[in-house]
């Protein structure tokens, strides 16, 4: 007898994913072996292990990412200074590619020749799984059974489960759609599918609100070395503790909470309430560092790249010639940001509170209102004169054609 051929897929232990083990074992008969990816979602993986075999998987892999995933996609995005639409610190978007890494790593270990997702067909995150692993290895198959089962509700899902006897995770007390881990945690669906209605503050599992965050202020002191944050109030630690670190102090003040209507890359707008409270608080400190170590024209080009980047991570194009361009020089950008910036963080605001940097390009002589033996004036009017000789021209132009300005 020959032996069956391989999927992995993309386990997360959930309604969805609990429920795709045996129905890819019905529709394609084939053998399934499941991932776990441990992003830092703080949650105990090791259970998912009884209970992916249990449901029909062969095998599991349960793999900590959390260090990649600081590394090479959280720091790199990071001093980008990408945001997504002014608001969205990308936390679910670069957590995909790294998770279908993995998946992809796994699928030529194994010898599978399909990956699958439990993504819906309305959502980003098909998108994000399935071009990193077009990029990655494009002869692989991919099955996303959201876009082709005939399953139309979470009630039908619950049903297709116990019909099946399988334990579903299933909680009516917060129904919110959510994904969390290091970076991050988004809510979506619900009442907030409504955007008149304001989140309720039960809403918030990370962060406290900020009517309820402390009166007194806190600061904190954050140290990079070439754009990437290595201290915390002097204290040195890896990436995966820093951010763990900052998420603690941030929550604690009720930092980091962006509610918004974005724009998803499949056409429609979609409400969601994000919770990233250090993520917030290291691009604040990274924000406050270029501004004396960049100087006017680098510091102006790279805001216009920061916001290509956060599309391209939006989109699912990490993995993509354009991004490794962008990151290239985003790092030779970072080459001098280096230093040490304070933070005071209130009722959910970070205020700037002091910046240093051997590299600064900030000088108090030159920029000083008091009197200083750097800078004369006078050179001014030449300056001026040059500068709005285009605008002069024109309006002699409009004056001797009897135009108004």
């Amino acid at each position: 007898m020959s032996e069956k051929q391989k999927v992995i897929l993309a386990y997360s232990g959930g309604l969805d994913t609990s429920i795709i083990i045996p129905w890819l074992k019905e529709n394609y008969d084939y053998e399934v072996i499941a991932m776990a990816a441990d992003v830092g979602q703080g949650e105990e993986l090791e259970p998912l292990r009884e209970k992916a075999i249990k449901t029909g998987a062969s095998k599991i892999y349960i793999e900590d990412l959390k260090e990649e995933f600081v590394n090479d996609f959280i720091f790199p995005t990071l001093k980008a200074g990408a945001v997504y639409e002014k608001k969205y610190l990308l936390g679910t978007s670069f957590a995909r590619p790294v998770i279908a890494k993995r998946l992809v790593e796994i699928a030529e270990k194994e010898g599978a020749v399909a990956i699958c997702h439990g993504a819906t067909g309305k959502g980003n995150d098909q998108v994000r799984f399935e071009l990193t692993i077009k990029a990655l290895n494009p002869n692989l198959r991919i099955i996303a059974p959201w876009r082709i089962w005939d399953i139309k509700s979470r009630e039908e899902e619950i049903e297709y489960a116990l019909a099946r006897n399988i334990t579903i995770p299933v909680s009516k007390e917060h129904n919110y759609s959510m994904d969390r881990n290091l970076w991050h945690l988004s809510h979506e669906g619900s009442d907030l599918e409504d955007p008149w209605n304001e989140p309720k503050e039960n809403l918030l599992m990370i962060c406290t609100p900020p009517t309820k965050a402390p009166d007194e202020p806190e600061y904190v002191e954050i140290e990079f070395e070439k754009g990437i944050p290595v201290k915390v109030n002097g204290t040195a630690y890896d990436g995966v503790s820093l951010i763990q670190l900052l998420n603690e102090i941030g929550a604690r003040h009720g930092v980091g909470i962006a509610d918004m209507v974005e724009n998803r890359l499949v056409g429609m707008k979609s409400r969601g309430v994000y919770e990233t409270p250090g993520g917030t608080i290291l691009y604040a400190a990274h924000q406050e560092l270029e501004s004396i170590t960049l100087d006017r024209a680098v510091l102006q080009y790279k805001q216009l790249v920061a916001i290509k980047f956060a599309e391209l991570v939006y989109d699912g194009n990490w993995f993509t010639p354009l991004r490794k361009a962008l990151s290239a020089f985003v790092d030779v950008t970072q080459e001098t940001v280096t230093g040490k910036v304070r933070l005071k963080l209130y009722k959910g605001n970070v205020y700037p509170a002091g910046v240093q940097s051997p590299y600064s390009l900030y000088s108090e002589e030159f920029a000083t209102f008091g009197e200083d033996e750097v800078y004369n004036q006078k050179d001014a009017e030449g300056f001026i004169n040059l500068f709005g000789l285009p605008l002069k021209i024109r309006a002699l132009m409009e004056q001797k054609r009897g135009l108004k300005p």
